[in-house]
């Protein structure tokens, strides 16, 4: 039996619960948590948001204050630390220049046009401009991942080679254009996929939607 997005992710909530993802102090937070998650675990952003924190640069114009080699310094538990320590300072720069840091302010502008410019920063891709997007500016935008593709495809909604952009025009065709709803979706996704849906061996006996996998 096939199911529809909406009984996947009401079936996860029932199990799970609500995620209250993403874990930051503040919305800038969530923003330099964006960029250190690509290509690492969340327990080493964890590590390297933290000693951001201790070092009093975790707002717009510390971060901009603050030297390259510093930053470096810090985030490298997240790796790939010359590449963040360049994209945080291009993100930085850009928001201080759009809006004087004050992201609030983001969510009067219009959302495509924001999103393209987000997505035209030098080392932004879609998941992480939706993850800066839905998750600190607070619009109503779903960030696709590997977790969802896989679900969704392996319960027939997607192919399993689905693109970015068709994953997320399914999700806000089928879905309430709510940024709360949509933030707790892709969240559900990521836990379904990191206890159950594993890319390899996944745990099908167990799985909250084992009722719809196909005998």
């Amino acid at each position: 039996m096939k199911p529809t997005l909406r009984q996947i992710i009401n079936r996860l909530l029932d199990h799970y619960g609500p995620r209250h993802w993403w874990p930051a102090d503040t919305p800038f937070e969530v923003m330099v948590g964006a960029i250190l998650t690509q290509n690492t675990a969340w327990t080493n952003v964890e590590k390297a948001i933290g000693n951001l924190k201790s070092r009093g640069l975790l707002d717009p114009q510390g971060l901009a204050d603050a030297s390259n080699q510093e930053i470096v310094e810090l985030i490298r538990p997240a790796g790939y630390f010359n590449q963040k320590a360049k994209k945080l300072k291009i993100m930085v720069g850009w928001l201080l220049n759009t809006c004087g840091g004050d992201i609030e302010k983001l969510k009067k502008r219009d959302p495509e046009e924001l999103r393209k410019e987000v997505l035209g920063l030098w080392g932004i891709g879609p998941e992480t401009a939706d993850s800066i997007l839905c998750y600190a500016v607070g619009l109503p935008i779903f960030v696709v991942d590997a977790y969802t593709i896989r679900v969704l495809s392996r319960h027939g909604l997607v192919a399993p080679d689905a693109s970015y952009d068709v994953v997320q025009a399914l999700t806000h065709q089928e879905l309430p254009l709510d940024n709360s709803y949509l933030n707790e979706a892709h969240a559900l996704f990521v836990a379904v996929g990191k206890e159950f849906c594993k890319r390899k061996n996944p745990i099908c006996a167990q799985c909250p939607l084992k009722e719809y996998i196909s005998l």
